[in-house]
């Protein structure tokens, strides 16, 4: 990666990683349907007619086949998060960066978001990365890493499976 340039990385990262954001990161002048295409088309990995094909796909998986439509401001929090899982695993990226991916949201959607990354994450066979403060959320982790005073600490869980992604 040292040897790639600016316009090899951002390739790279739009090919291979995903990322989702605490503030979800969304255009709000673009629908959900809209703001998971973009993805596709910035990376350019799929034809126009499969690029819209793979964001229904997509959004439906996350239960969001009937807000395809909507805006951004017309969304819950979770709603919203959710379009930003969507846009992020469009890609069919090997690593999935979540920061803060609960962190405004509600004890249920939180609940419903970390389920939703662990499970896509699973099923797309890719690492998923979270930074959290959310206790929760991070006790759902094969391994979790302490950042106390610029240092990272920590160890794999015993109870981690051998062999999974993440």
């Amino acid at each position: 990666m040292a040897r790639l340039s600016g316009d090899g990385l951002a390739a790279f990262r739009a090919r291979t990683v995903g990322f989702v954001f605490q503030h979800f990161g969304l255009l709000e002048a673009l629908s959900a349907l809209e703001n998971v295409e973009l993805a596709l088309v910035l990376a350019g990995v799929l034809p126009a007619r499969e690029r819209e094909a793979r964001a229904r796909e997509l959004l439906g998986r996350v239960g969001l086949s009937h807000r395809l439509g909507h805006r951004p401001p017309e969304l819950s929090g979770g709603e919203r998060q959710r379009v930003a899982i969507a846009r992020a695993i469009a890609n069919e990226p090997r690593l999935l960066l979540a920061d803060e991916p609960t962190g405004n949201l509600d004890d249920d959607s939180s609940q419903l978001v970390g389920d939703l990354l662990e499970t896509v994450c699973h099923e797309e066979r890719c690492t998923l990365v979270v930074v959290t403060h959310h206790r929760a959320l991070a006790e759902r982790a094969d391994r979790v890493l302490h950042l106390r005073s610029g240092r990272l600490t920590g160890a794999p869980r015993a109870e981690a499976v051998e062999g999974r992604p993440g």
